[in-house]
């Protein structure tokens, strides 16, 4: 597959500016002035520049000035005049262009269309499926069920005409007691992490955010996996799920009769 940058070469060569480039590949113009940049395109001979540079005309007027207008206020709000803590200036003027990785770059485009709101439920989803996923990984079906890995193995050969060789087996064993208060400890500070993001979450969203409903759906299926906990145990030791997250206002429901 041709990669997008390689097309849109081909188009810039042939004379096409650098608004219908980002439209055609639904990227933004910066990112098609980056690829520029980077891969070193060269239009045809004759070809107009997307952007033509002023010159100074023959009647003898300057170029334009460049840096900061003056009265600007584009460092307002930074000590002594700098750019304020958090400012994307570096970027936007090559130090990080310069220096990161391309991967990163593209990544750092994709993020400048994101709030923190979407960052926060990207974080919400992933730590849920972690943690609905560690139930089976984690399972301990009894007090008798115990764990045993070859943690490492050594072999020695001895001396003579006919050495004999031993090996030496070094063995990790976890007992159901061991097994589950570990998963007990990672399941609850895992809960937590994900208490602390909702509640993020639910502070800065926007009120009518369709996201806030789906945290209902996510407090129902943690009833649903305490609900099959419950029928699976048979004389075992069940692990136990830790529920008591903080739901939004307005959103409180009896799910499976919780």
């Amino acid at each position: 597959m041709v990669e997008p940058h390689i097309k849109a070469e081909k188009d810039y060569v042939k004379g096409m500016k650098y608004k219908d480039i980002a439209a055609k590949y639904g990227v933004s113009i910066n990112t098609v002035k980056s690829w520029h940049r980077r891969h070193g395109w060269v239009r045809n001979k004759g070809q107009p520049d997307p952007e033509p540079k002023s010159t100074p005309d023959s009647e003898g007027v300057h170029p334009k000035k460049v840096g900061a207008p003056k009265n600007n206020i584009n460092a307002k709000g930074g000590k002594g005049g700098r750019a304020p803590e958090g400012n994307q200036n570096a970027f936007k003027h090559g130090l990080f262009a310069k220096y990161l990785p391309d991967e990163t770059k593209e990544l750092m485009e994709a993020v400048r269309t994101l709030t923190a709101a979407d960052l926060l439920w990207g974080q919400i989803e992933i730590q849920f499926a972690a943690i609905m996923r560690s139930q089976k990984i984690m399972w301990v079906s009894d007090k008798d069920d115990m764990s045993k890995e070859i943690k490492k193995t050594e072999t020695y050969t001895g001396f003579g005409d006919e050495p004999d060789t031993s090996e030496k087996t070094e063995y990790e064993i976890q007992f159901a007691w061991d097994k589950q208060a570990g998963f007990l400890n990672a399941q609850s500070r895992a809960m937590g992490e994900l208490r602390s993001l909702i509640k993020q979450f639910v502070a800065i969203a926007d009120e009518n955010d369709i996201r806030k409903a789906q945290l209902e759906l996510i407090h129902a299926q943690i009833d649903k996996i305490k609900a099959d906990t419950k029928k699976e145990k048979v004389g075992g030791v069940a692990p136990v799920i830790i529920d008591n997250i903080p739901m939004p206002k307005g959103l409180e429901g009896d799910s499976n009769g919780s």
